[in-house]
């Protein structure tokens, strides 16, 4: 991919996030956007990009607030990555919107199960050696107390439940 490919594609993605945004009940394909229509052939490939935008963000936020929580013991890794989620959500609220509303799409189930392994590995709620359906298992479930629970600037209550509910964390 040149420059000008690369370029033209996040120029696209954000025509769609803007688009999307305005227009929340037009339904997402890359024909709603003719700037999209150029660079993505389906609705799935498009979902996928916006996806692959999400991880970026996210697995920069995770890398840095496990950093800062290896230097911090007071702060431990899930609540380091739940921070870090949610930093990212509460900054791309747009890209946020749009995954959400087509989380059911089966061209985004092979993305949102690496991300909820990447979550369960990150928070140390899961480990390598388990099986990927056990950690895909372990990240939504935590996933799913992120997004349930309520910001708290106290000790991680979505830490504290997630602990009682998986045995082995």
């Amino acid at each position: 991919m040149s420059w000008h490919d690369f370029y033209r594609r996040q120029s696209a993605i954000q025509a769609v996030l803007d688009h999307a945004t305005a227009h929340p009940s037009e339904e997402l394909t890359p024909e709603a956007v003719p700037q999209a229509s150029e660079v993505f052939t389906s609705t799935g490939e498009l979902l996928r990009a916006l996806h692959y935008k999400w991880t970026q963000l996210l697995t920069g936020r995770i890398g840095i607030a496990l950093a800062d929580a290896d230097a911090d013991p007071r702060v431990d890794r899930v609540q380091a990555v739940t921070a870090a989620w949610r930093r990212t959500a509460d900054g791309n609220p747009d890209l946020r919107a749009v995954l959400d509303r087509h989380a059911g799409d089966p061209a985004l189930r092979p993305a949102l199960e690496r991300e909820q392994r990447m979550l369960a590995l990150a928070s140390g709620l899961a480990e390598h050696s388990e099986p990927a359906e056990e950690i895909s298992r372990v990240g939504g479930a935590f996933l799913s107390l992120m997004r349930g629970t309520p910001k708290s600037p106290e000790r991680s209550t979505c830490a504290l439940r997630l602990r009682k509910l998986i045995p082995s964390s």
